[in-house]
């Protein structure tokens, strides 16, 4: 049992919060590559991305893992990913820190991801066992190199002053006015 679940149903819910805070992270990065803001969306992203390192710390562990020392990094990152945006309003060098943040936080939650991927999905088990083995390498080398990719395009492209306010960012805020 882990907080009144059983941790199978436990289990669920950390991944469904994962898969939450991937989607609407990507959705982010993808905003921030077109100068949209996607304030809603960005919420998301944070308070999901939060709650999923958060819920991972309740698993019984009776030493400190991998998957601990990331969710501290991520919270750490996220941290400050929320000064840089609510805090500082992304301005001056916060937009770039912002930005850098936010994707290292998705690329956190993409690599456990391809963790999780190749420790419980047979047909990749079967291709690294251990995790040592140079498919699990090679896939981790290539989604470091992709988010370096992507940040490095972000930061150059995601002006806040200049960026498009989605009609859920505009409904967001008209909803937090009234």
């Amino acid at each position: 049992m882990i907080l009144g679940m059983s941790t199978s149903t436990y289990t669920l819910l950390h991944v469904l919060i994962s898969f939450v805070g991937i989607g609407s992270g990507l959705a982010v990065m993808y905003g921030m590559l077109r100068a949209h803001r996607l304030d809603g969306l960005t919420l998301l992203f944070i308070a999901s991305t939060t709650l999923t390192s958060l819920t991972g710390f309740a698993f019984p562990n009776e030493h400190i893992t991998p998957g601990i020392v990331v969710g501290i990094l991520s919270l750490i990152v996220l941290a400050i990913a929320i000064v840089g945006r609510y805090v500082m309003h992304m301005r001056g060098a916060w937009r770039a820190i912002y930005v850098i943040t936010a994707a290292i936080a998705l690329y956190f939650n993409c690599f456990v991801l391809v963790v999780q991927s190749f420790e419980k999905v047979p047909a990749l088990h079967a291709l690294a066992p251990t995790q040592k083995e140079p498919p699990f390498g090679i896939a981790q080398l290539l989604l470091l190199v992709l988010f370096i990719g992507l940040t490095v395009m972000a930061v150059k492209r995601f002006r806040p002053e200049m960026a498009v306010v989605s009609p859920l960012s505009r409904n967001t805020r008209e909803k937090g006015a009234a």
